[in-house]
């Protein structure tokens, strides 16, 4: 069973408000989930004047969640707090995510969502070198599923929370793009040279 992305559109709005309002989704996504709000925070990507990337993520043609990409880089803010904790690159990237369908949780799924994408952001970006992800302490169910996708924890520390009744303390991960042995010997980046 693999995930599939697309795209998110003006017409997935709906289904962001409604995944955005569902508790789980909404105790560490804090958004305003009106139509003015989902607009100005998921717009910009949609219209290409943002530098994320949003995607609607489906199983079996059903759409049960949503991930994001962006090189840290491109926000000053985050790029700031995340290189006090470990190393940040120009081609470093980050992702966000969530299961929105409450029916999908706890079988294991949200691993296989970040696995899924990870492997599909080493074909779309072949020059980026790793994915770079904080998690606030508070949410072990996301940082477990991480680790089960192959990331590794580099450091913990303090940062913004996007939920103001969250610890500041996060937890970092990193997954670096795989490394294929070739034929001569030499090592190659999975995922480029095609």
């Amino acid at each position: 069973m693999r995930f599939t992305f697309r795209p998110t559109t003006r017409n997935d709005f709906p289904l962001l408000r409604r995944w955005l309002s569902t508790p789980h989704v909404a105790r560490y996504w804090v958004h305003d989930t009106s139509e003015a709000g989902v607009e100005a925070d998921f717009g910009g990507a949609v219209d290409g004047t943002e530098p994320s990337e949003d995607f609607i993520a489906s199983l079996d043609g059903r759409p049960v969640g949503f991930i994001q990409r962006c090189r840290i880089s491109d926000y000053a803010d985050e790029l700031a707090e995340l290189a006090a904790l470990t190393e940040v690159r120009p081609t470093t990237i980050t992702v966000d995510y969530y299961l929105g369908e409450p029916d999908v949780l706890g079988k294991g799924l949200a691993s296989r969502l970040i696995a899924d994408f990870a492997a599909r952001c080493w074909r779309d970006i072949p020059d980026a070198t790793d994915i770079v992800v904080a998690v606030t302490e508070s949410n072990p169910a996301s940082w477990r599923a991480l680790e089960r996708a192959g990331f590794r924890r580099v450091a913990s520390g303090l940062m913004e929370p996007d939920n103001p009744r969250d610890d500041r303390m996060h937890h970092v991960y990193r997954l670096t793009r795989p490394v294929l042995a070739d034929g001569a010997g030499s090592a190659r980046a999975a995922g480029t040279g095609r």
